[in-house]
């Protein structure tokens, strides 16, 4: 079977009609370049070229195959780049999480637009999942990284994922513009002890539902919960409705409700975890590369 050392043999000569041309281009002596090409027909079966002293000539075989040749040559150098994008973390596929509320924080929309600047070529399949049953698809190879809220309770998840760090993102709490404390430039939560509040239930959201009810215990007392929205965002129409305060991470000032202020929390632990998070054996390029530009994107000015 013919080799790549014979196509590129065998083009040289179809484009320079001429071994000696053919020859000096290589920078191969005429006989060896001579007995590739004989070689190449004698495997083909077919003469590829017609030859006197004088003149080379392409037969019709000839002209076929030196079509098939640039394209095969084509398509090998085309499968070594994409290898060694792959080897590099530059292209493949990559199963990204985020909860609801990494929406609204800048490392989400920074961090892809920064990759897909980095890695074109590389498919994300984007998730909106909570933090714990991220870490399940984690371990399921069900995903291949995340962007969670927490950190894993069970010690056998924490063995076998991997969480960098990178926000501590301040609590805020949110209250209905006519709040007689709407306009505090900041409080501790046990000035509201007795004002109702709004959460999304337990079981989707456990990290910042928790995260109230244990500030609010170190405030000396127990929230009263008086409705419940199953998107971080709908917190804040139940607020503007006068329902309850919310508490909600800083990046979700970002969202300009009519009728809803943004008061910071003073009460220690006042703040939620963003971290990125992988199991400790997948070495994938792509989610190297990935990981990489996390970490870039946060040390980046402005996150």
């Amino acid at each position: 079977m013919f080799d790549f050392r014979q196509l590129r043999y065998f083009i040289a000569v179809a484009e320079e009609l001429s071994f000696t041309r053919a020859a000096l281009r290589l920078h191969l002596s005429q006989p060896p370049l001579s007995q590739q090409i004989q070689a190449l027909e004698r495997d083909l079966g077919v003469r590829l070229l017609e030859r006197t002293k004088r003149h080379v000539e392409l037969t019709e075989p000839g002209r076929v195959f030196l079509e098939q040749a640039r394209q095969i040559l084509a398509r090998a150098d085309e499968a070594r780049s994409q290898v060694v994008a792959a080897a590099a973390g530059y292209s493949g596929q990559l199963r990204l999480a985020y909860t609801a509320s990494v929406s609204f924080h800048p490392a989400l929309p920074q961090t892809l637009l920064r990759f897909g600047q980095i890695a074109p070529n590389v498919r994300l399949k984007l998730s909106e999942m909570y933090t714990e049953p991220q870490f399940a698809s984690l371990l399921a190879d069900e995903i291949d990284v995340g962007f969670v809220r927490n950190e894993p309770i069970h010690s056998q998840d924490a063995r076998n994922l991997r969480l960098s760090v990178i926000d501590r993102e301040p609590l805020l709490l949110a209250l209905p513009a006519g709040h007689p404390l709407a306009s505090r430039s900041s409080l501790h939560l046990a000035d509201v002890a007795g004002d109702a509040f709004v959460s999304q239930p337990r079981e989707l959201a456990a990290t910042l539902y928790d995260r109230l009810v244990t500030l609010a215990t170190n405030a000396g007392f127990q929230p009263a919960i008086v409705q419940h929205a199953q998107q971080i965002n709908g917190l804040l129409a139940l607020v503007a409705a006068g329902l309850g305060l919310a508490l909600v991470p800083a990046s979700m000032r970002t969202v300009r409700l009519a009728g809803v202020s943004y008061v910071p929390l003073d009460d220690p632990d006042a703040y939620m975890l963003l971290a990125i998070a992988c199991r400790t054996d997948h070495h994938s390029p792509a989610l190297q590369q990935f990981l990489a530009t996390v970490t870039e994107t946060a040390v980046a000015p402005g996150l």
